[in-house]
């Protein structure tokens, strides 16, 4: 792989294709709008959507649809707007954000019993999914880097590495004992589930792909400058349901795990600050500010 610094960055080399991004920023929003309606029909219907999952499940559930529906949402119908007009960083961002929409669909679709949302939630995982692959598709990770050579990239790559370091031991923490001892891990049995597509998920994909962009971001190459963004996002992301969870769980009368809010914080925060620092804007002379 060819290093940023051991390349020119060409001034005015597009970073995407803009005309044939198009779709796939509407397919995004399209995707946000129905699952914010979605949010706002569960949220309204707890009994009709989520009757038959347990209590802690819940809880979660409730967490995620005012997240998706006052955070995520939105954030996609903005980026995407932002996007079109020709701003890279609001495109990168879009990308974690359309990420995090299909990591939570993949959940509701596989973890909730069937009922009434069922169909608009494979629409949002479709809708999403495809956005995702066109959207990287038609970046070009030369161009991406060459716009961001000189941002910090060592505090991100950093950052990545540590984050799933962390998350992998501790998922492997809960898996590994409980399968020795042939029993459920507790986070899946508490929710009366099989298995927990949240590990599947992370130690499949996600946690893997921020591990090796972080080791990429860190060695210069130019493809981790690409996504490097959208998992800094993914994760803050991610932290804003873990957050809100005991708030809901107090507010229905359970036990509320306050334990989780200040490494959750920590790591939320982190990710917010080192995403600004990347995505600073570059100094007068280096082509395109966005």
């Amino acid at each position: 792989m060819t290093s940023v610094a051991s390349r020119p960055a060409p001034a005015a080399s597009p970073a995407w294709a803009g005309r044939a991004v198009g779709v796939w920023l509407r397919l995004s929003v399209t995707a946000a709008l129905l699952a914010a309606a979605g949010n706002i029909y569960a949220l309204l219907d707890l009994e009709g959507i989520y009757g038959r999952e347990t209590s802690a499940f819940v809880n979660q559930a409730i967490a995620q649809d005012a997240v998706n529906l006052a955070v995520v949402s939105p954030a996609i119908a903005v980026f995407a707007f932002l996007a079109r007009r020709g701003s890279l960083r609001a495109y990168l961002m879009w990308l974690g954000a359309v990420a995090f929409i299909i990591y939570n669909y993949v959940i509701y679709t596989l973890s909730v019993h069937v009922g009434p949302l069922f169909l608009v939630w494979v629409a949002v995982l479709g809708l999403s999914a495809f956005s995702l692959i066109g959207g990287l598709r038609a970046l070009d990770g030369q161009a991406v880097a060459a716009r961001f050579d000189r941002a910090p990239r060592r505090p991100a790559g950093w950052l990545l590495v540590i984050v799933a370091t962390l998350f992998t031991l501790l998922w492997l923490k809960e898996i590994v004992p409980a399968i020795l001892a042939g029993r459920l891990p507790g986070s899946v049995s508490e929710l009366a589930l099989p298995s927990s597509p949240v590990h599947v998920l992370d130690l499949s994909f996600f946690l893997p792909a921020a591990f090796v962009t972080g080791v990429l971001l860190l060695r210069d190459r130019p493809w981790a400058y690409t996504a490097a963004p959208g998992l800094l996002v993914f994760f803050a992301l991610t932290g804003l349901p873990i957050m809100v969870t005991p708030f809901v769980a107090q507010a229905r009368g359970d036990e509320p795990a306050w334990a989780v809010l200040p490494p959750i914080l920590a790591i939320t925060i982190a990710c917010l600050a080192v995403l600004a620092g990347l995505m600073r804007p570059l100094p007068r002379g280096r082509g395109p500010s966005d």
